[in-house]
């Protein structure tokens, strides 16, 4: 994987902040990133680069993590973080964050200079343009999010057809590594028995789902089929721990965000 500045393409310095630039074919005037977890200055199970104030970090270091993050960026604004609570709310990003995080799974934005963001740490990151560059958002979508309709309602809340859209998927937990039991298979497959293919059995008797087919399948009952990142990238939090936080590998961790914003 090769990092790349998120303005010019170019490869990073080794000083500079680690972070994806998605492999998209996105509009010239819309920017995106996902961060990784080195590079900043939290210690311990935060190392380094942890970006969210509910985890038990320190929070003067959240705060300098967040200021290195809208350097290293250049960033317009500060990111519209939310208060993520696994359900399928979206709200629109303001012309500034709120003095508190708005208890939400995404975010929208319209107009230009408004980050939207969310965290993650196995969870899977979707963002969402449209061809036209006019409109973006990002998706917090874990396995409730997506038996619970979030993909459904950040595509209706930008009022266009799936078809006008463009979708990168970012680092999530690996379908290697991701077992889970009978009620999150039932979960999805109450929402479309096709499901069943993000689904396979393990020596345990429990499931290994695949957080990226299943979002990719989402994405294409609403019709978005121009969707990029995923598993064709390697990527598995959970299995990674000198990149990514992993919540089901440590327990106590830090988390990476994942943004996206137009420009004029």
């Amino acid at each position: 994987m090769e990092l790349r500045d998120v303005r010019t393409h170019r490869p990073l310095a080794v000083s500079s902040l680690p972070f994806i630039v998605p492999d998209w074919p996105a509009p010239a005037n819309v920017r995106a990133a996902s961060t990784l977890r080195g590079g900043g200055v939290s210690v311990g199970p935060y190392s380094s680069l942890n970006l969210a104030a509910h985890v038990g970090d320190s929070a003067a270091a959240v705060s300098e993590n967040r200021r290195l993050l809208r350097q290293a960026l250049r960033l317009p604004t500060e990111p519209f973080w939310l208060d993520q609570v696994h359900g399928s709310t979206v709200v629109e990003a303001g012309a500034s964050a709120p003095a508190s995080a708005m208890r939400a799974d995404a975010s929208i934005a319209r107009a230009p200079g408004r980050v939207c963001a969310v965290m993650t740490a196995d969870c899977l990151p979707v963002l969402l343009c449209s061809r036209d560059g006019d409109r973006v958002a990002a998706a917090h979508a874990g396995w409730r999010g997506l038996a619970g309709g979030i993909l459904d309602s950040t595509v209706a809340s930008l009022g266009l057809p799936g078809e006008e859209l463009l979708a990168w998927l970012g680092p999530a937990i690996g379908p290697a590594a991701f077992e889970v039991g009978d009620e999150v298979r039932v979960a999805f497959l109450a929402r479309d028995s096709g499901h069943a293919e993000g689904f396979r059995t393990n020596a345990r008797g429990r499931w290994m789902a695949d957080l990226y087919m299943l979002a990719r399948r989402e994405l294409a009952y609403l019709g978005v089929r121009a969707v990029y990142g995923g598993e064709g990238s390697g990527w598995c939090c959970f299995s990674d721990e000198s990149r990514f936080f992993s919540y089901r590998r440590d327990g106590q961790t830090g988390r990476m965000a994942t943004l996206i914003w137009r420009e004029e």
